[in-house]
């Protein structure tokens, strides 16, 4: 996104060839940016400046992507055409008026359905103003939209939270070149700027590497190397987490790339127990949940968590499908409204349904590798959105996972 709005031409590395951030540029080729693939993993995107989009001659579909749809919206409210923001049966279920909301106090005007869901329809040409936006939710997406559409604004726009959230949008704009100020939990900044065209390689995903930290964590073996992981602060709840828990994971070669922490990651089997997570750690672990429900499926012991109420309306109700799916392999687990309380022991196997959603699914194919026979995950086609070379991954680090 940053790469398009800046002037000149960036190159990124590391680009992850998921459905998601495909969808991402292809809206953005929509809109007139140009951007090349020379090869897997590599993009060279040809930024047209600040106000340099183009109006779209069709609807914006944002595929499963809720982060491309909320982050889009605070683009797209500072541009001076109608766009329409659409996605898939999923997306089109999950709620969209805490990003919208913000971005009406700011002057813009957003469109949802009744319920506040997809599709969106953004009005262009609005006059944006600055805003000191106290959000009620610990919530890097929503930050991100107010943050985007300050790039647009008249004076400052600021943000303070509950709890402090991933700061890749931060780090990001300073890259490029934009002036601004944030700590955990507190970020500003003004209009009136440009952004420069920069060269990025992005380190390896927290999110898709927590299924083989867990997988490590649990299956006898002798562990796995998992490299050039990135170790933002606020992305690694999880580790944190299982560590508390008894995992033993260790980081070497820690590094910083483009701003960004990165280490590679040794880890072996070890017994867990069961922990109260901390309610601090929710929001940097936010995406892991689902790995570590099958982490506490596998400790002595009960683990309890709180505070995760967003986990409810993620791409499925992440707390329902978990539990569900982890009751079916024999594991008692008593959901409450904002988590839920696992009680380890044996996995055995049997059928569970993903809801289409990709963590989930991922996740199941984790307990399947310690359950006592084979566990058959329904549902799990979304994997490709964020991991695509999930399945060949897992059996070449010596777990057996066949796609039906």
């Amino acid at each position: 996104m940053l790469s398009a709005l800046a002037e000149g031409t960036s190159r990124i590395a590391g680009f992850l060839e998921g459905e998601d951030t495909r969808a991402t540029a292809r809206i953005f080729g929509q809109m007139g940016v140009r951007i090349d693939a020379p090869s897997p993993g590599e993009r060279v995107v040809h930024g047209v400046g600040l106000r340099g989009l183009r109006a779209s001659q069709g609807v914006l579909d944002c595929g499963n992507s809720g982060t491309a749809m909320r982050l889009l919206c605070g683009v797209m409210a500072g541009q001076e055409f109608d766009s329409i923001l659409t996605g898939d049966a999923s997306l089109s279920k999950r709620p969209m008026r805490r990003v919208t909301e913000p971005l009406a106090s700011m002057g813009a005007i957003i469109e949802t359905t009744e319920a506040g869901r997809p599709p969106l329809r953004v009005r262009g040409g609005r006059v944006l103003r600055g805003i000191d936006h106290a959000s009620p939710l610990a919530s890097a997406q929503v930050k991100s939209a107010v943050l985007l559409a300050g790039l647009y604004a008249d004076g400052e726009t600021a943000v303070t939270e509950p709890r402090p959230t991933r700061d890749y949008t931060e780090r990001m704009l300073r890259a490029f070149g934009w002036p601004i100020e944030f700590e955990p939990g507190r970020v500003r900044l003004s209009g009136g700027h440009n952004l420069r065209a920069t060269d990025t390689a992005v380190p390896a995903d927290f999110s898709s590497a927590a299924f083989f930290i867990v997988a490590a964590g649990i299956v006898p073996g002798p562990g796995l190397v998992l490299r050039n992981v990135g170790m933002n602060p606020r992305r690694i709840g999880l580790l944190h987490v299982l560590r508390a828990m008894g995992a033993n994971i260790l980081e070497e070669n820690r590094r910083d790339t483009d701003g960004e922490p990165v280490a590679d990651l040794v880890v072996r089997q070890a017994p867990l127990r069961g922990i109260e997570v901390p309610v601090e750690c929710v929001a940097d672990m936010i995406d892991e949940f689902p790995a570590l429900f099958v982490a506490a499926a596998r400790a002595e012991g009960v683990t309890t968590i709180r505070g995760a109420e967003e986990l409810r309306v993620k791409e499925s109700d992440r707390i329902a499908v978990m539990a569900t799916g982890l009751r079916a392999l024999g594991v008692r687990i008593e959901e409450a409204p904002d988590g839920a309380m696992i009680e380890g022991g044996a996995l055995h196997g049997g059928t569970v349904e993903s809801n289409g959603d990709h963590r989930c699914a991922m996740a199941f194919a984790v307990a399947g590798a310690v359950a006592s026979s084979a566990v058959t995950i329904r549902d799990c086609a979304n994997v490709a959105t964020s991991f695509p070379g999930f399945v060949e991954l897992a059996n070449g680090c010596g777990l057996t996972v066949r796609a039906a």
